[in-house]
């Protein structure tokens, strides 16, 4: 028997109802905000995300999923910003629409050891807004994050945010960074002795017990920051303040992508254990410029939908719907159920039978657990008089009604 690849899921049909829900909600949110969906291949160029996440990164390092292609070498995706990036300056929509707001829903790849919350194959819905540096966008961004999490009843998280800066700022981090941690260099894990050498920010991310506690003696604060991004930093603090957004500054919250700069934030929850990141995002203003286009700003988020149906913790429940069940009590029934069936669909009334010859009491079970709204019962007598019984299940009411008045029945 075949067995689903670890760090992989099949989403079955009694939790695709959840799935359904938060896209929906997303798509809703999304689009009172002016977002406008985007779909990228799920393969790119290799060496899109080794220019853009930095390779230093752990992803690029690590956890890229490699297809070689005779001289090619392609990486299926493991999150989406690049792949906006590529597709927003291939598709010259730097010179079509300038500012612009880009969403996605989809799936990403990255291979690393599957845990709870962390899977090989998990689904983003994120969104990117280029062409503006402004801070009122920031703003605007984390308040977006907020909405939808609310809209998908998601509470008892917590909103970190940072500044790292311009790069000349980041530059001064990293240099500060160094210097401050010489001294420690040998108390540091193996992973992060190298990072000291090749992305000394990269130690800011590190899980291990001990790097993080020689990082908060560090007491790192925004003494990094040139006026400019100090001042940019300050009106995106106030602006949430001013939507009565809760928030904490997390000096140490640097993301684990380098195309991150001045605002970054990241959401957290108590439900997801280690991995406790339900979403997360920030500035990019040099990403397009890094790529070839202009000299512009971009800022974006996105949420690990595994993640939030981890957080939320809601139950499965059993879809509502109006899908009408038909059950045939002998030859001549079922052949008429056959013209019954059509007909409903094609007044767009979903509709249903049994396939296997089941009693009756065994069909209307198979209906219960369709979550019919509706079941039908044709047998002999009812064709003989042209009726059929409509049982409405929310109410376990049954009338008899004329075959040719159904279809006006079902739609009242």
């Amino acid at each position: 028997m075949f067995k689903r690849i670890p760090g992989t899921k099949d989403i079955l049909p009694d939790e695709a109802g959840r799935w359904q829900t938060i896209e929906a909600t997303a798509r809703q949110i999304l689009a009172l905000y002016n977002y406008r969906e985007m779909r990228t291949p799920l393969i790119e160029e290799a060496s899109l995300f080794n220019r853009t996440l930095g390779t230093a990164t752990e992803i690029v390092q690590k956890q890229m999923f490699l297809i070689h292609n005779q001289q090619d070498l392609y990486s299926l995706r493991p999150e989406g910003t690049a792949s906006i990036a590529r597709s927003y300056l291939e598709n010259n929509l730097d010179k079509t629409c300038g500012f612009i707001k880009l969403y996605y829903i989809g799936p990403m790849f990255r291979l690393e050891r599957p845990q709870k919350g962390r899977l090989r194959q998990f689904h983003h819905i994120g969104c990117e807004a280029i062409g503006s540096q402004e801070a009122t966008l920031d703003i605007e961004t984390i308040g977006l994050a907020v909405h939808l999490l609310k809209s998908f009843s998601i509470a008892d998280y917590k909103i970190k945010i940072n500044s790292l800066g311009c790069p000349k700022d980041k530059q001064t981090l990293s240099l500060n960074l160094k210097h401050g941690l010489q001294k420690e260099k040998q108390k540091l894990c193996a992973d992060c002795q190298v990072r000291m050498e090749n992305n000394v920010l990269r130690i800011l991310d590190c899980k291990n017990d001990s790097c993080k506690e020689i990082i908060k003696a560090l007491a790192l604060k925004d003494t990094h920051l040139c006026p400019d991004c100090l001042s940019h930093f300050k009106e995106v603090k106030n602006g949430l303040n001013s939507l009565a957004i809760s928030f904490e500054v997390e000096p140490q919250l640097v993301r684990g992508l380098d195309y991150y700069n001045r605002t970054v934030f990241e959401f957290t929850h108590s439900n997801l254990g280690s991995q406790d990141a339900i979403g997360a995002g920030g500035r990019y203003n040099n990403l397009i410029k890094e790529l070839g286009g202009p000299d512009t700003g971009g800022i974006g988020f996105a949420f690990g939908i595994e993640r939030l149906l981890l957080a939320s913790k809601s139950p499965a429940e059993k879809q509502i719907n109006n899908l009408v069940y038909l059950i045939t009590l002998g030859d001549e029934a079922r052949k008429a159920g056959i013209k019954i069936l059509h007909q409903l669909r094609s007044s767009n009334i979903p509709g249903d039978t049994d396939y296997l010859g089941s009693s009756l009491k065994s069909a209307m079970r198979a209906a219960n657990d369709a979550g019919a709204r509706y079941v039908l019962i044709l047998g002999e007598d009812e064709l003989k008089k042209g009726t059929i019984s409509l049982k409405d299940m929310s109410n376990s009411s049954q009338k008899e009604i004329k075959i040719q008045d159904l279809t006006g029945e079902l739609k009242c």
